[in-house]
């Protein structure tokens, strides 16, 4: 499988995002910003590469493992690395969303936990954009609403320090031979689409022909120009994609 990444931090920002890849896998995380008292003495950046080499890990190792199995095994052993100095029962503990693909010898599989979507076009040109958008229902958006529904039944599930947030992700296969190309990309790149109009065909033929830089070069264009509170959340965002090619056996 053949992969080309970019991982880009908001200007001026700190990089909450991680993607880490080899030549049968990819990871993609988005670190969620950090709400206050969080009870953890460690940043974002810390468990979402923590996280992703503990997956990027099992991923090599255990290749006939469940992708869910894999990322709740992930999860359980990142809270081993800090339960002994930090408040893991605190629901504002780092967190990070999760997208997994995974070639394996006659399937491409997938795995996404919240809002990092996974874009797939197959030999028949159809596209097909798979997301986790449990965030879009929330009830509120305030430090308080996401503490109340951030990894609890009814709000939406992240990568934190639940093992069982796997069981609430994403997860589907494809026959590899049936897959042309896949774009793995955390929120700050998928605006594109989103916010700004683009088709998911668009923007995997940027990112593949002119490169990732071009993507987050589009992505940076476009929140420039976009007046502050035009959209919920961010006027800037970290920006990550991972476009996969070549599933061959």
């Amino acid at each position: 499988m053949q992969v080309t990444y970019i991982s880009e931090p908001t200007p001026g920002g700190v990089n909450d995002d991680f993607v880490i890849a080899g030549e049968r896998f990819v990871v993609v995380l988005d670190g969620a910003t950090q709400l206050s008292e969080s009870g953890c003495i460690h940043n974002v950046p810390w468990l979402v590469k923590r996280l992703g080499t503990q997956l990027a890990t099992a991923l090599v190792t255990e290749p006939d493992a469940s992708l869910t199995s894999i990322l709740a095994g992930a999860i359980e052993r990142v809270c081993a690395m800090h339960a002994g100095t930090c408040d893991l029962s605190n629901p504002s503990s780092p967190s990070s969303t999760v997208a997994l693909l995974r070639h394996g010898a006659d399937t491409v599989d997938y795995l996404i936990l919240c809002d990092s979507p996974v874009a797939i076009e197959t030999t028949d040109g159809k596209v097909q954009a798979i997301t986790d958008d449990a965030t879009a229902y929330l009830p509120g958006y305030t430090q308080d609403d996401l503490r109340r529904t951030r990894n609890q039944p009814g709000g939406f599930w992240v990568a934190s320090t639940k093992p069982e947030a796997a069981e609430h992700a994403v997860v589907g296969s494809l026959n590899a031979s049936e897959v042309h190309r896949v774009a793995l990309m955390t929120d700050g790149m998928s605006r594109l689409v989103e916010r700004y109009e683009w088709s998911w065909s668009r923007l995997m033929d940027v990112a593949e022909s002119e490169g990732p830089a071009a993507a987050v070069r589009a992505v940076r264009e476009a929140e420039h120009a976009t007046a502050p509170g035009t959209f919920r959340g961010k006027q800037y965002d970290d920006a990550t994609i991972a476009v996969c090619r070549e599933f061959t056996s």
